[in-house]
């Protein structure tokens, strides 16, 4: 399995991210984090490691520069500007279709919190590109009117005890045009830490990965 740091190009600055890509792997999944954190987070990458078990390359990164982490953490002022990270996921989009590694894979998108509203704006940007979209304890209401241009299959994994989370998640659902579901795990509050249920994310998402990449089962998402 490849797997190295990488830096990719954005109308910005560079941002680095962890690529990992298993042998004979037939899609990757790009994640998108939450406000306030980082390519290292502990949940994206357990996420992460089971999807690489299960033969799916991913792409971990930065959405913001050192400099502008550290501006954000005084002031809040990038973490929600949902145009700004979905326009550096659009171009991570485009970097992993030119980079030899990646070029001929599908492309996912996972997205955490905020990063869930960049991952379906950049969706709706790259509808050539974008095979399907997970989204956890996500804020999808974020994404605003390109709700309704993203065409990629979409995944909203909510937590069943993560109330006012959940309801955005329903009233965005009914806003998208694309087939999607919305999977809710039951005892799980926003940032899924009770046992069980983080493994519970990282399996539908690792099925619903392979459905779009037509690798599991017939191949199709429910219809809406």
């Amino acid at each position: 399995m490849i797997s190295e740091e990488v830096l990719i190009p954005t109308d910005g600055p560079e941002l680095v991210g962890d690529l990992a890509v298993p042998d004979a792997a037939g899609a990757v999944v790009l994640f998108a984090h939450g406000s306030g954190s980082s390519r290292m987070s502990p949940r994206n990458r357990a996420v992460a490691a089971t999807l690489q078990q299960a033969g799916l390359a991913t792409l971990l990164m930065d959405l913001l520069s050192e400099q502008e982490e550290q501006v954000d953490a005084v002031t809040a002022q990038h973490r929600f500007d949902i145009a700004l990270l979905s326009v550096r996921l659009a171009a991570a989009i485009d970097w992993l279709g030119r980079d030899p590694r990646t070029a001929g894979l599908a492309v996912h998108l996972f997205g955490a919190s905020t990063g869930a509203a960049a991952a379906l704006t950049a969706a709706a940007q790259r509808p050539e590109r974008v095979r399907s979209v997970v989204s956890r304890g996500g804020r999808p209401d974020l994404a605003d009117d390109a709700l309704g241009r993203v065409r990629a299959p979409v995944l909203l994994i909510v937590g069943g005890r993560d109330y006012d989370v959940l309801q955005m998640n329903r009233t965005a659902a009914t806003q998208l045009r694309a087939p999607h579901e919305v999977h809710v795990v039951p005892t799980a509050t926003h940032l899924f830490e009770e046992p069980g249920t983080l493994e519970e994310v990282a399996d539908v998402a690792c099925r619903w990965f392979l459905q779009g990449s037509g690798k599991q089962g017939s191949g199709e998402h429910p219809e809406q």
